[in-house]
């Protein structure tokens, strides 16, 4: 089943790594270019809102979309998808119409392409990698994006200065092409058992089937609750520290920059590291030393007064972030069964592009009447509080053993 196993996830992570890097040049312009130009919490809020929403309609539907049929194919027409609507906005750039809302839409549309993709790629690497080697594959896959996130930003941020924004979105069209190229040409894998069957159950019935499964699952549910928990609580850090920088230490391009270059480089160290290391051998201890992690840089960076330490804070929690998603992404991909595995997945980028929207709905507005450093010191304890929650869960520490089959 897994002969060529390592040139497969080779192009595969190759033909990825390419979409990503014309992906994330146009997503850093598209939300600078927001944010240096409004510098409003409120505009950041509808722009974050349209970039997470529309994937939480998608998504149920789009995790039986690749359980049903092939996910390499799904993978090449969200990634079309995306470009076909990158250059229809630059066209409209080049003709004169650069109003604001056109970023909205974009984004929106751009999220949707995210619900067909994130579920099928996360149940496509079991059908290349040997379970063993799942943990380094996912590491290794979590290091190339992270240094994608370092070079893009950078990129990103030279081209705003000597270019128009219209010209950026065209790197996107060129990398999704050839990205889809590469797999059309040259990644030859079966498809996955379900799919190569003939569908006995209605589309409706395998949605149900789907939310039947997690219900009859308590690692699934209970995995799921603590997700939510955390992506709620973490989006001050995650998506507000941008809005901080602009306002406490100056509206600079360079600042945003270096912000999102030393997040990335911490990113790629904490992928290292998983590579190399593996994690604790209970996948769930490790989710919790990265909240623990996450949770007190979020505190102390409500105190920092100086860019460079706050920067440097920002890189440490960075570097916890893979420690958190390997495994989990992991704990999923081995104890969930195949046929099922696009509709879990699907259900949990739901769940991250439904909480992170009402996180941002309650603390975009707050950082308009508060300072974001409060939303920062307010969400950091709680953070932590969610990892000794979790390191008392019965359900999921069983999980996350290697070798157990959980109910």
């Amino acid at each position: 089943m897994y002969a060529n196993w390592k040139r497969n996830i080779t192009l595969f992570l190759l033909s990825q790594t390419i979409s990503l890097f014309g992906s994330s040049l146009v997503q850093y312009a598209i939300m600078w270019h927001i944010t240096l130009i409004t510098q409003s919490g409120v505009m950041m809020t509808i722009a974050i809102i349209c970039g997470f929403l529309p994937t939480f309609f998608l998504s149920p539907f789009a995790g039986v979309w690749a359980d049903r049929y092939s996910r390499k194919v799904m993978i090449m027409l969200s990634d079309s998808m995306i470009a076909a609507a990158t250059l229809i906005l630059a066209v409209l750039f080049f003709i004169g119409y650069d109003m604001l809302w056109l970023f909205f839409i974009i984004l929106a549309i751009r999220a949707l392409g995210a619900a067909v993709q994130a579920p099928a790629v996360g149940a496509f690497i079991p059908q290349l990698v040997p379970e063993e080697k799942l943990t380094k594959v996912n590491a290794t896959n979590g290091s190339i994006q992270s240094l994608v996130a370092l070079i893009s930003p950078m990129l990103s941020g030279a081209l705003l200065t000597v270019t128009s924004i219209e010209k950026i979105f065209f790197i996107d069209v060129v990398t999704a092409a050839i990205a889809v190229a590469v797999l059309l040409l040259f990644l030859h894998v079966p498809v996955h058992s379900k799919a190569s069957q003939k569908q006995r159950l209605s589309y409706h019935s395998d949605l149900r089937e789907g939310f039947i499964y997690i219900r009859r699952h308590g690692y699934v549910k209970n995995f799921f609750l603590y997700c939510s928990l955390y992506y709620f609580l973490a989006v001050p850090v995650a998506l507000l520290t941008p809005l901080h920088v602009t306002r406490s230490f100056g509206p600079d391009v360079w600042r945003l920059t270096a912000l999102e270059v030393v997040f990335s480089i911490g990113m790629m160290l904490g992928g290292i590291i998983m590579a190399a290391w593996g994690g604790f051998k209970n996948k769930v201890h490790s989710m919790i030393l990265s909240i623990f992690i996450v949770g007190a840089c979020t505190f102390v960076l409500g105190f920092i007064p100086n860019f460079w330490v706050f920067v440097g804070i920002m890189g440490v929690a960075g570097i916890a972030l893979p420690i958190f998603s390997t495994p989990s992404t992991v704990l999923l991909q081995e104890k969930v069964e195949t046929d099922f595995l696009g509709r879990v997945f699907s259900i949990l980028v739901m769940i991250s592009n439904t909480v992170m929207p009402l996180g941002i709905l309650l603390f975009g507005p707050l950082a308009d009447v508060v300072p974001v450093t409060w939303l920062l010191i307010a969400t950091g304890p709680l953070i932590v509080v969610v990892g000794f929650f979790l390191a008392g869960n019965k359900v999921l520490i069983e999980a996350g053993r290697a070798g157990t089959i959980p109910a």
